[in-house]
């Protein structure tokens, strides 16, 4: 359907312009004619040719203008178009005296004949006129169609991004548990099965939250605390936590299993690694638009080091910037034995 037609306020806009260009043609071209006479001619006659100039649009949908149109062809197929339709605007105005004269005896013929020939080169340029009007509609509608198929794109690769990152992300964290598992089999076989329970309890829980794009931070932090829950049958005294949240953030939505890598890094490369344990403190607290939820642990600082920050902290970074954009979301920082990480996104309450 015309896109003119299909929008009424286009319409609008299309008819009130016309309806200008009317009344300029009433103080151009009305002679010495009444002003109620050149109204009752002009008007009604340039909204009818309103309507016939919309058949513009499909000569422009026919001859598009790109770099393989064959120009001469195009200008042939517009003067052409445009001298049939100001012929038919003549012949309707035409008529259109006649119903005039014979209805109010205004003597709208005199004023038509006088600018027969006249109206004819008007009509030609009315139409050319709407046909760079349609080509302007044209070249808009494509621009905004290419946006929105641009914008699509960017969503499902961002979306196919994400899932690709999230599936990085739950084989590390398994390897981690049955890593852990593992080295209790040998030491303690029914702390080994206390934290299989605990294990197969946290992983129906992530499953059910995970289907969801976004969780409550409250939700997030009870799947880090049962996460540190298996890994304290498994360490015992040494890994203590501490939890501190604004009730404020809580409320906030997160992606899941954000803190997972977190934690998991905290305890593998931090308090395991120490004879002595230590306390993983988290914490959560909202700042105006900003969430900022910090994750800090001891960690030996004459370890051996690795290059990076570790794979949980890069799929982390990569995860958000995915779906947050160019957010300075993770900051990761060592000093004195106590390893930092600070993660601050978007506060968003309601899904």
């Amino acid at each position: 359907m015309h896109p003119i037609l299909n929008d009424r306020r286009r319409l609008a806009i299309y008819v009130l312009a016309w309806l200008l260009i009317g009344l300029l043609l009433m103080s151009g071209l009305s002679r010495d004619s009444p002003w109620l006479t050149s109204a009752a001619f002009f008007l009604p006659l340039v909204l009818v040719y309103s309507f016939v100039s919309l058949s513009s649009w499909y000569v422009c949908r026919a001859f598009p203008i790109t770099a393989r149109s064959a120009y001469p062809r195009l200008v042939v197929a517009h003067v052409a178009v445009a001298a049939l339709a100001s012929g038919i605007w003549v012949a309707i105005a035409a008529a259109w005296t006649t119903a005039i004269d014979s209805l109010t005896g205004l003597g709208a013929g005199l004023l038509y004949n006088e600018q027969r020939a006249l109206l004819f080169v008007v009509g030609a340029l009315l139409f050319w006129l709407a046909t760079v009007f349609h080509y302007l509609l044209i070249a808009f509608e494509a621009s905004r169609e290419a946006e929105t198929r641009a914008l699509e794109s960017s969503l499902l690769a961002r979306e196919a991004e994400l899932k690709a990152l999230r599936a990085q992300i739950d084989p590390h964290f398994i390897f981690n548990s049955l890593h852990s598992i593992s080295a209790l089999t040998t030491t303690d076989a029914a702390a080994a099965r206390r934290m299989c329970l605990l294990l197969a309890d946290f992983l129906r829980e992530t499953l059910r939250l995970g289907s969801n794009s976004r969780i409550s931070l409250a939700d997030e932090f009870a799947l880090a605390e049962r996460f540190l829950a298996i890994e304290q049958v498994r360490l015992g005294a040494r890994l203590r936590v501490t939890c501190e949240t604004d009730p404020q953030a809580i409320e906030c939505l997160v992606p899941p299993l954000l803190l997972q890598p977190l934690v998991e890094n905290a305890v593998v490369h931090g308090v395991a690694q120490l004879v002595e344990g230590g306390t993983i403190a988290m914490a959560a607290r909202r700042t105006g638009s900003t969430v900022t939820i910090t994750l800090e642990n001891p960690c030996d600082p004459d370890r051996s080091r690795t290059r990076g920050v570790g794979l949980g902290l890069v799929l982390l970074r990569n995860r958000l910037t995915a779906q947050f954009g160019a957010y300075d979301a993770v900051h990761a920082a060592e000093d004195a034995g106590r390893f930092r990480v600070e993660v601050r996104i978007p506060a968003v309450t309601t899904a």
